[in-house]
């Protein structure tokens, strides 16, 4: 099962209110693990970065001036993402703002409905927690060192590991037979080998050396019932 865990960076808080995106990361997984492939982007916004919002990410407006426009990096975007499920911390923040800029490149919206919201699912398993990116890194033991701002690629990174331990974490071995394997190659099936049944019926020696021990017994519970 192919998802794209996808994180966003913006001018603010709003699309509604001018904002826009900066930044997109995208890394793909399979079956909840990640593939090594991803998709990186910073965009220019066409307007100006607010300090707040300058202060989360670290992406300036001098940084960001000789970027490509949404409208120049939409179609690498749509062709990585396809059609797989996205999985998204706080899915409605970035959904919101990636069907605003898809509506201004006059492109179709993404569906809703094919977001995974990682904090519905953290909030589902650890009722009454912090469900941030970090606090939920540091509940699985994920390393933060590289993150001393936000950035999408990065955070989307970091996410994909979360989810991985949402979902129940890594659990190689456990494949019943019988059952498709993913491959390079594509999916295999997993042959067992049919071994006959081992015998366990006495032999003759071992009837005749019970007979003999039976001899020996000088009053058997189990004749003590006959007259």
């Amino acid at each position: 099962m192919r998802e794209i865990v996808l994180d966003t960076e913006t001018t603010g808080l709003d699309p509604n209110s001018g904002h826009r995106i900066v930044e997109i990361g995208c890394v793909e997984t399979r079956h909840h693990i990640a593939t090594g492939e991803s998709f990186h982007v910073y965009i220019n916004p066409e307007r100006d970065m607010p300090e707040e919002a300058f202060n989360v990410h670290g992406l300036s407006e001098q940084f960001l001036s000789d970027k490509p426009l949404f409208a120049d990096v939409v179609e690498d975007f749509l062709s990585f993402v396809g059609d797989s499920p996205l999985v998204i911390h706080n899915a409605e923040f970035d959904m919101r703002f990636l069907n605003a800029e898809l509506k201004k490149a006059g492109r179709p919206l993404l569906d809703r409905d094919r977001a995974v919201d990682t904090v519905t699912l953290a909030r589902r398993k650890f009722p009454g927690a912090q469900v941030n990116l970090d606090a939920l890194c540091r509940r699985f033991d994920i390393d933060l060192s590289r993150r001393d701002k936000h950035g999408a690629l990065l955070d989307a990174e970091l996410l994909a590991e979360v989810y991985l331990q949402l979902r129940g974490g890594a659990q190689p071995g456990f494949e019943l037979a019988g059952n498709p394997v993913e491959t390079s190659e594509g999916p295999v099936e997993i042959q067992r080998q049919a071994r006959p049944a081992r015998p366990h019926a006495p032999s003759a020696d071992e009837l005749a050396a019970h007979a003999a021990l039976v001899e020996t017994l000088s009053d058997p519970l189990w004749k003590s019932g006959e007259s």
